[in-house]
């Protein structure tokens, strides 16, 4: 009955991701009127939303931002619309749209870039106002996944937790505690799509996980992914879906093995190298194709730099949270994320191809 019940699934959302998405011509003339779910890229005259898996550059201004609701004209072309018209532009008066836009500016206010944008990217998964250099860089150096919303982050940060936690509580408590924190961060994220997907996936994996059993772990996270393509059938052509899938899956399958196959380094070193090569092991085919390389040194890069993420993430919350109440407090407190953020932008500098 269960490989049925699983059959099933796939076919339903088989029938779903080909039956619901928009199929676009080359030539058509299309007007589409939805939200913007996923944050825009800003260029030196120039600013990319995606809307229906097409790609659209807009005039720098009027300014889109994450949560508006638009109504676009063009032309479809090769997976982008040219010739582009922003007809109608209406902001999201969500208290957590606005609250995210607040905290934003208490980082920019507060520190120079790219750390500005590094916390933004890590706490919020902001990716709006990372500088064209960073970005390279941390595209270079396989880390572009910690900083923007992949949900990659969150499945690291998750699985960190866990790992610390069980220092002071059984794991059963730490994987309750953890996940407690994940959906935290979701809900100070604006419940960005990627975050969400991967902490439902991660919540589900984990979880079972926690019960003692890899079988139960990996049935989890593959019902998981079912019933949101399922739910939302343009997320199995999402990039930051896949790489939050595969990243789980990763980390199920392998940090067991890795961890005890490293048992000979210091315990936060051996933490994050299980946890990063874990991950990039199931990614990485997936990197390769979208980005088209991949960087050997990549999974040491990671582990050089995991271990900073979690206190840059609890720095950024209390900072920025603080910040909007009283600026100058939240200023104070973004400061102590000043050491852990140079280390991060330093290493990524200097290792990065240039």
């Amino acid at each position: 009955m269960r490989y049925i019940f699983y059959c099933v699934l796939i076919l339903l959302a088989v029938l779903r991701a080909f039956t619901s998405r928009p199929i676009y011509k080359d030539g058509d003339k299309i007007r589409i009127t939805d939200r913007v779910i996923s944050e825009p890229l800003y260029f030196d005259n120039s600013q990319r939303i995606v809307l229906q898996n097409l790609k659209i550059y807009l005039p720098k201004y009027p300014v889109v931002t994450y949560g508006d609701s638009v109504v676009v004209e063009g032309v479809v072309s090769d997976g982008r619309l040219s010739n582009p018209i922003l007809v109608n532009i209406e902001e999201n008066k969500n208290f957590l749209y606005q609250f995210r836009n607040k905290v934003i500016k208490v980082y920019q206010r507060s520190l120079p870039e790219p750390h500005s944008s590094l916390i933004a990217g890590i706490t919020l998964g902001s990716k709006a106002s990372i500088p064209k250099y960073f970005w390279e860089n941390l595209k270079s150096t396989g880390t572009l996944h910690v900083v923007v919303a992949s949900g990659v982050n969150v499945t690291f940060v998750a699985k960190f937790l866990i790992e610390t936690l069980v220092l002071f509580i059984d794991r059963k408590k730490a994987v309750i505690a953890s996940l407690s924190g994940v959906w935290g961060y979701a809900l100070l994220s604006g419940f960005d799509a990627p975050i969400v997907r991967a902490s439902i996936m991660g919540s589900i994996a984990y979880t079972a996980e926690a019960q003692g059993r890899l079988s139960s772990a990996v049935n989890a996270l593959f019902l998981s992914g079912l019933l949101m393509i399922i739910l939302k059938p343009d997320w199995i052509q999402d990039v930051g879906f896949q790489l939050s899938f595969l990243a789980t899956l990763g980390l199920v399958l392998f940090e067991g093995k890795l961890k005890s196959k490293l048992s000979m380094l210091p315990r936060i070193f051996r933490e994050s190298l299980s946890t990063t090569i874990s991950a990039q092991i199931a990614v990485s085919p997936l990197l390769l194709f979208v980005f088209g390389f991949i960087n050997l040194l990549s999974p040491l890069i990671n582990a050089l730099i995991l271990w900073t993420i979690p206190g840059i993430m609890i720095i950024g919350a209390l900072g920025g949270i603080a910040g909007v109440v009283f600026e100058p407090l939240g200023q104070t407190i973004l400061l102590m994320a000043y050491p852990l953020t140079w280390w991060f932008t330093t290493l990524i500098e200097i290792l990065a191809f240039k």
